[in-house]
């Protein structure tokens, strides 16, 4: 039976939408107030979520103590209270749009979840703006 369990988790991040091979003008236009140069910060809410087979015996599909503590180990520490543009090795040469956000996040916990498990991550910006991203 496949089933589908989902973790939800927390951070807060500043960041600035900016192309540094794109002139002051170009990205100030495109980006709009994200590319205000002293940064500007969101509250991000995650949700994890993974699908395989349940195990009949256990009930589980994954212990979510575990999962938490990946998610808490893996990403609210690494980006919690960060500029993710600054402070960040991740987004060093990767502009931080929720987009690449959520794919770095999918990257990140992919290396530590059971290869035979699927992974969807939800990251909301704002309360009205999300992406997901399952990995394809």
């Amino acid at each position: 039976m496949e089933i589908s369990v989902s973790r939800k988790a927390h951070f807060n991040a500043a960041h600035r939408l900016h192309l540094p091979h794109w002139s002051d003008e170009q990205n100030k236009s495109y980006f709009g107030t994200c590319n205000n140069p002293n940064f500007h910060g969101h509250n991000y809410n995650l949700i994890v979520t993974v699908t395989g087979m349940l195990n009949e015996e256990t009930g589980y599909l994954v212990d979510l103590k575990e999962l938490s503590k990946i998610i808490e180990e893996e990403i609210e520490d690494r980006f919690d209270h960060k500029n993710l543009n600054l402070d960040t090795v991740e987004f060093k040469d990767l502009n931080p749009t929720a987009e690449n956000i959520a794919v770095v996040i999918w990257k990140l916990l992919r290396a530590k979840v059971a290869a035979e498990l699927r992974i969807k991550v939800t990251l909301y910006e704002t309360e009205r703006n999300f992406v997901e991203y399952t990995g394809n």
